[in-house]
């Protein structure tokens, strides 16, 4: 059974590094791997946090790299996070305001120091 993109397949994992995962495919004599960037959505630290040598999991194959490697995702099976709610009403005004201050500071700051340059070369 040839492995080809897009496929979903289940493997066993063989072995775990820093980068990501190794899984084995025994129907089709092959292991692909899954990077530490494709196991989950968020930053993975570690991937034994998240895999366990000789657990069953199921992936999905990306393709294949220039040497005929499996490119693996776990990530691509899960559900996507939920957006964080969007800031709106008084906080941003808030800000806007905190903003409009700055901008207004700094421009008399630029001013006031361009001033005084004029000053020193007369």
């Amino acid at each position: 059974m040839p492995l080809e993109a897009g496929a979903i397949v289940e493997g066993r994992v063989a072995k775990i590094t820093e980068y990501g995962a190794f899984i084995h495919f025994p129907e089709a004599n092959e292991t692909g791997l899954v990077h530490i960037s494709e196991i989950a959505h968020g930053f993975v630290k570690d991937v034994k946090q998240h895999l366990t040598e000789d657990e069953m999991v199921k992936v999905k194959v990306l393709g294949r790299d220039e040497k005929g490697r499996l490119d693996l995702s776990i990530k691509e099976l899960l559900d996507p996070p939920a957006a964080p709610p969007r800031r709106t009403g008084r906080q941003s005004a808030e800000f806007e305001a905190k903003l409009r201050d700055f901008m207004r500071d700094a421009k008399e700051r630029l001013t006031g120091s361009k001033m005084e340059r004029r000053k020193r070369k007369r």
